[in-house]
C-alpha cells in the first residue's frame, strides 16, 4: 500500500533540522526499497525549508503511522504536524524514474484537500493529459482506500502557478503549492 507523508515544519526549527540532517537521512536509508519519492519543501524565500515529503510503499496504515511519527525530525519537535494518508501512484514509477531527472527547472509539491464546497466527489482522479511536467501524481485515500480526500502531486513546472494548474481550478477547498526539491543525500 502507497502511502503520502508531509511533515510540516515547526516555525524556528531549522537549526535543529539541520543539526538532525544525517540522523533522518540514515532513518531513510532503511526505507530506500519502499519510497516513491522523497524531498524536502521550501518557505517563500526558496531557502528555508517548511517541511519533507515521503511517499512510500508499507504494508499498512499502521506502518506508515510507525514510519511518519518514528522519524528522528518528528520525535525532537522539529514538525508542527503531520499529514498520513493512503495514496495511490497512478504514474507507476518512482521520482528517480522521472523522464527529466533530478535537477533543472523548478520542482513543486501541489496538494489539493478536499472537494470545493465539501462534496466528497474525487476530482482529478486520472492523470492529467500534459503529464511531461509529473514526477509524482495520485489522490490521498482514507485508511481503508475508499474515501477520495484530495491528490498530491510532484511537479517540475516553469513557475508556481504552473504547478498550480496541474489540478482542476476551483475543485479542491483548498491548494496548497511548496517549492520541492529531489530528497536524499548530496
Amino acid at each position: 500500500m502507497e502511502f503520502f507523508c508531509y511533515h510540516r515544519d515547526r516555525p524556528g526549527s531549522a537549526a535543529l533540522r539541520m543539526e538532525l540532517l544525517e540522523r533522518h537521512w540514515s532513518y531513510m536509508d532503511l526505507y530506500e526499497k519502499e519510497l516513491i519519492a522523497r524531498g524536502p519543501t521550501f518557505g517563500e524565500d526558496g531557502e528555508t525549508p517548511s517541511g519533507s515529503v515521503h511517499i512510500v510503499d508499507l504494508p499498512d496504515a499502521a506502518a506508515a503511522r510507525a514510519f511518519a511519527f518514528d522519524e528522528p525530525g518528528y520525535q525532537a519537535g522539529v514538525y508542527r504536524d503531520v499529514l498520513v494518508r493512503r495514496w495511490r501512484n497512478l504514474l507507476g514509477r518512482t521520482m528517480w524514474e522521472f523522464p527529466g531527472g533530478r535537477s533543472g527547472g523548478n520542482r513543486y509539491l501541489v496538494l489539493g484537500l478536499g472537494a470545493a464546497g465539501g462534496t466528497g466527489r474525487a476530482v482529478d482522479a486520472e492523470v492529467p493529459a500534459e503529464r511531461d511536467g509529473l514526477i509524482a501524481y495520485g489522490p490521498l485515500l482514507s485508511d481503508d482506500g475508499l474515501t477520495w480526500l484530495g491528490t498530491a502531486a510532484l511537479v517540475r513546472a516553469p513557475d508556481a502557478g504552473a504547478a498550480r494548474a496541474v489540478l482542476t481550478v476551483d475543485g479542491y477547498a483548498d491548494v496548497e503549492v511548496h517549492e520541492w526539491e529531489f530528497g536524499g543525500r548530496r
